[in-house]
């Protein structure tokens, strides 16, 4: 018979269904005949054949959950008999794949269903791909079962030739899924079904070859640990021997090894105690592979590094601190007060047996806010001299990472303790002077905030019982005297400032600048410049003119830098031959020497040259991150024919500051009859307020005044004293509001050569913080309205003609 009619005649069978399991053609599988179903199918099988020659043939149908797969295979019955464990079997061949139809009766209990082969052939000889394809499973074949050992079917399988046969003798691999055979059967065509066979047991290869991998890789770690362990073993009792040789009881190296000893022998805290017994039992049952082996020996090195004992008594002697602070620094009277207070408080206390109350003692926690250059980092090292104390500086500029405050948790790789505890660990002693630089420039991100970690450090309520995330052990830390130093209070966050005791630094008078150039400064650069004491010496009258002409600044870096320009210079010119030593500097050879001055008081330009020479223009007062300084504030009236009516306003000014420009322009509107002011160009003119120099940002209330007097200015035609500077804020009745950083902006308005300052009346008590050097300087007028401020700083009028008012271009 042919393929073709093979395979289009029509067949009925009794079904014989299979649970979870497929049999493919040319498979031959026992069944168990007590399963009801197989013997039903097998006897009806029987029953049928009683009339027609040959076996009995049955259909052998895939059921996966219940269901039934669409093609199934004609097996014939070759033999029934007893199984191995003696029960009643069968043993059945598969012939050839049968698509499934539909249902139809049959003698016997099985289920008949009318069905059609569809095998398909493959032309003889194999095309060249089909040839390759068979080559390549049969080697994939050959590999898989040498690996398994069976070399008797590797036979078998180089025998096939038929491509059908070949990819229908996969389904006697063990490791086919139930639905993969059943993809098998259902594929009719031979080639795609050996593609399918050979893709199927190309996936196996590779996962047996990956699973190989990992298990020699386990076992040879296995076994570098067990030989690892044998060494060590090996090791420890030939060092055993050779101490009992020589009469030693430990060797070095094994005694910086017995934590357990360490521990309690060192002065710990009962707690602390504790914890580091318990770590150094986890340790003593821990492997010498494990990691958490190391992880224990850094951290029990941590806490026997510090220092929880240790303490340095503090130098009571409240002359001598006194004196090593005006020593070492020039001013700066309000810290020098506090520090001296608070010896003098712990020396009493100590004095009536009051160290230590509740578990706290009495540390303290300072914030220096003040302008760069003021000498806050320095004043730290100062502090911790005149207490007698350890110093640790904490820079805490940029510091964006929770963890560098806190600490990290044991669990990640490298963890480290916290910025304190380390500080604390350097200083070794649990009394330290910490300084907390800038810690207005501290950063957040994802990682957390560091200033809300700081909370509780500088916390003197809570900072006996700080826990480090490393450590895991209360520290006492209420002993430590904290200084933390910035630049912009208002960066802090509230909470952070509440919790420490405020100290302002708001520069130094020039009087002061010529102390600490001719104390710290001239000797410090001599020797940079690699001249003696008495090679080169500055005068006074030089030293006052690089702090007013040449340097303009609340600190003393740039007067300095300016010093160590001018010594470089002398220094030059001695080794060129062009000057003698020992040389001496005077006012009148500073142009010579470092060039023309930089900063020149209003008051000192010719009449002409002054910014206040033209009607318009004010001098105002402002405080900024590096101190006070002098605002200048220019107005001008549009013309009515080209320019538009309204305010504009120039110079980066913030929202506050542009309503305080709002404000003064209302006040003279309402108020110019009063004021005898021509008022009506406000009401036709563009008014122009601007403030150099325009790159900087400018905000705040207290150029109130100082724009109502420029105003006002320019609609009289009346010059604003040039040396006149105000501050203060207005309200739209004229009343002059009290303002913040009095001190600062005299000072400034005393380096920038003004001698008439105007203020607030409620400002009057800031001017205690002035030094006395400096207000009697100046001339200051406390004002509660701005028809004082105009009758103060507007000059009187030179005709009775009437005003130019100036136009803006």
């Amino acid at each position: 018979m042919t393929a073709e009619s093979t395979a289009s005649t029509p067949l009925t069978l009794p079904v014989l269904p299979l649970d979870d399991e497929v049999v493919l053609p040319g498979m031959v599988v026992p069944l168990d005949l007590s399963d009801p179903e197989v013997r039903a199918a097998v006897e009806a099988a029987q029953a049928a054949v009683r009339s027609a020659p040959g076996k009995p043939k049955v259909l052998l149908v895939p059921r996966i959950e219940g269901t039934y797969a669409k093609t199934g295979v004609l097996g014939t019955v070759e033999q029934v008999g007893r199984l191995a464990d003696g029960d009643p079997g069968a043993l059945i061949r598969g012939r050839g794949r049968v698509r499934i139809g539909a249902g139809t009766t049959g003698p016997g209990a099985a289920l008949w269903v009318e069905g059609t082969r569809t095998d398909e052939s493959v032309p003889d000889p194999l095309p060249g791909q089909v040839a390759e394809l068979v080559k390549e499973y049969k080697a994939l074949a050959s590999s898989w079962l040498k690996k398994r050992g069976a070399w008797q079917v590797v036979d078998r399988v180089q025998a096939i030739d038929d491509v059908s046969a070949l990819a229908d003798n996969s389904g006697y691999s063990p490791f086919l899924t139930t639905d993969q055979k059943v993809e098998l059967l259902e594929t009719a065509d031979p080639v795609a079904r050996l593609k399918l066979a050979t893709q199927q047991l190309r996936d196996h290869l590779a996962e047996q070859d990956v699973a190989e991998t990992i298990a020699k890789d386990v076992q040879e770690g296995v076994d570098k640990q067990q030989r690892e362990f044998l060494l060590r073993r090996q090791l420890e009792a030939v060092r055993k021997e050779l101490r009992e040789l020589n009469g030693d009881s430990k060797d070095d190296a094994e005694e910086s090894d017995d934590y357990r000893a360490r521990v309690e022998a060192a002065d710990l805290p009962e707690k602390v105690r504790e914890a580091a017994l318990k770590e150094v039992d986890k340790l003593e049952r821990a492997s010498d592979q494990s990691p958490e082996g190391s992880w224990i020996r850094t951290w029990l090195d941590t806490i026997l590094e510090l220092p929880w004992n240790e303490r340095t008594e503090d130098a009571y002697d409240i002359q001598g601190a006194k004196s090593v602070l005006d020593a070492e620094h020039a001013g700066l009277e309000d810290v020098k007060e506090r520090i001296t207070e608070y010896l003098a408080v712990r020396k009493r206390r100590a004095d009536r047996g009051l160290g230590v109350i509740g578990g706290r003692r009495g540390g303290a926690v300072l914030a220096l806010v003040g302008p760069p250059g003021v000498g806050k980092t320095s004043l730290g090292e100062s502090v911790a001299h005149a207490m007698g104390r350890k110093f640790v500086r904490v820079a805490l500029g940029g510091v964006r990472d929770e963890a560098e405050i806190r600490g990290h948790r044991r669990t990640y790789v490298g963890a480290l303790p916290g910025r304190i505890v380390r500080a604390v660990k350097e200083a070794g002693s649990m009394n330290p002077v910490v300084l907390l630089d800038e810690i207005d420039k501290v950063g957040s991100d994802f990682r957390g905030d560091p200033a809300a970690a700081l909370l509780e450090v500088l916390d003197p309520a809570q900072n006996h019982t700080f826990r480090d995330h490393y450590l895991e052990v209360e520290l006492d830390l209420s002993d430590v005297v904290f200084l933390a130093t910035a630049n912009v209070l208002e960066a802090i966050p509230e909470a952070l400032l509440d919790r420490m005791e405020l100290v302002r630094l708001d520069g130094y008078t020039e009087d002061e600048k010529v102390v600490i150039a001719r104390d710290h400064l001239l000797p410090r650069q001599l020797d940079r410049a690699g001249l003696g004491k008495d090679e080169v010496t500055l005068e006074e009258s030089a030293l006052r003119g690089l702090a007013g002409e040449y340097t303009r600044e609340a600190g003393v870096r740039n007067l300095e830098r300016s010093i160590a320009r001018l010594l470089r210079k002398v220094a030059a010119q001695h080794e060129l031959g062009e000057r003698e030593l020992p040389f001496t500097v005077t006012h009148g050879d500073l142009r010579g020497l470092i060039g023309r001055p930089h900063h020149v008081p209003e008051s000192a330009q010719d009449p002409a040259e002054r910014r206040t020479a033209v009607p318009g223009v004010a001098t105002g007062l402002a405080v900024t991150g590096a101190g006070g300084d002098v605002l200048y504030v220019e107005a001008s009236l549009a013309d009515p024919e080209t320019g538009a009516a309204g305010l504009t306003l120039t110079g980066q000014l913030g929202d506050v500051m542009k309503e305080s420009a709002q404000i003064a322009l209302s006040f003279l509107r309402s108020h110019g009859a009063e004021l005898e002011l021509p008022v009506a160009d406000l009401k036709d003119r563009g008014v122009h307020i601007h403030f150099p120099a325009g790159a900087v940002p400018k905000d705040g209330p207290s150029a109130g005044i100082t724009m109502t007097t420029a105003l006002a200015s320019l609609l009289s035609g009346r010059l604003v004293r040039t040396d006149v500077a105000m501050t203060g804020e207005v309200s739209l009745t004229g009343r002059v509001l009290p303002i913040g950083g009095v001190k600062q902006k005299l000072l400034a308005a005393h380096r920038a050569g003004v001698t008439t300052v105007v203020i607030p009346k409620r400002n009057e008590p800031d001017l205690d913080d002035v030094p006395a050097e400096v207000l009697d300087k100046l001339d200051v007028h406390a004002v509660t309205d701005v028809r004082q401020v105009l009758e103060l700083a507007l000059a009187p009028a030179t005709s009775d003609a009437a005003p130019e008012v100036p136009v803006a271009a």
